[in-house]
């Protein structure tokens, strides 16, 4: 596969890994990974498009970012570890990191694709991004791959868990009880204490008919977050 720009605008595989110090050995495997299937409808010289790398390229980011969050907290549970991990190798996400490196600068493209906008779709980013992973897993190995994607990783993790924290432990638990093929929690009122004034509730939770945990608040709304919270933390979620 020619590995020269050979189009008008379009930034060579050379220049792309130049520009983010990829220290990549074979540019075809690089020019693979950066070109979409709507260019070989165009161009003959151009024998395979980037999917095969982009599946590649998905699982390598699932076990390097599963690795790295295991290292990076050690005293986390997995299901918030699968829930960053999740976050972290989202298509948005995914196509955040594809923008940071200007991935859009270097896609070969057919006209269809390049007049819709392509070079900044999210979807596209994404997918190029993953291809890109796979063909330096490929090339490189592993440990590129975690060289490449841990600084990524570390700028994004902050915002992340900012989300996570502030998310309605109601909402976490109620996506996992239907995850789980549950129906959705209940939330019982078994105390109240107090003048009308100033009530204290407390409410109990039910996941899949059995009570898991039990809330205090001075409403019902905050007594059953307080028992969601809990919840989760039982569930190690």
């Amino acid at each position: 596969m020619d590995i020269s720009t050979g189009d008008l605008g379009i930034e060579s595989p050379k220049d792309f890994a130049s520009r983010n110090a990829l220290p990549f050995n074979n540019f075809s495997l690089l020019s693979r990974a950066l070109t979409h299937r709507s260019y070989l409808n165009e161009h003959n010289e151009a024998l395979e498009d980037n999917e095969r790398l982009e599946f590649l390229g998905d699982a390598v980011l699932d076990f390097v970012v599963g690795g790295w969050l295991y290292n990076r907290f050690p005293e986390m549970a997995e299901g918030a570890l699968t829930r960053l991990r999740a976050a972290l190798v989202k298509t948005e996400q995914l196509a955040i990191f594809g923008e940071l490196i200007d991935i859009g600068k270097a896609l070969r493209l057919g006209r269809g694709e390049e007049e819709g906008g392509g070079r900044k779709r999210k979807a596209m980013l994404c997918a190029s991004f993953e291809a890109l992973i796979g063909a330096l897993y490929l090339d490189l190995g592993i440990a590129a791959v975690e060289k490449f994607t841990g600084p990524f990783l570390e700028n994004a993790i902050p915002v992340i868990l900012k989300n996570h924290q502030d998310h309605d432990p109601k909402s976490i638990l109620q996506e996992w009880a239907q995850s789980q093929g549950y129906a959705i929690p209940n939330y019982r009122v078994i105390k109240e204490d107090g003048p009308d004034h100033a009530k204290t509730f407390t409410l109990e939770v039910h996941v899949n008919g059995e009570a898991i945990a039990e809330g205090v608040g001075q409403s019902k709304q905050d007594a059953s977050k307080v028992a969601a919270r809990k919840a989760i933390n039982k569930f190690d979620l």
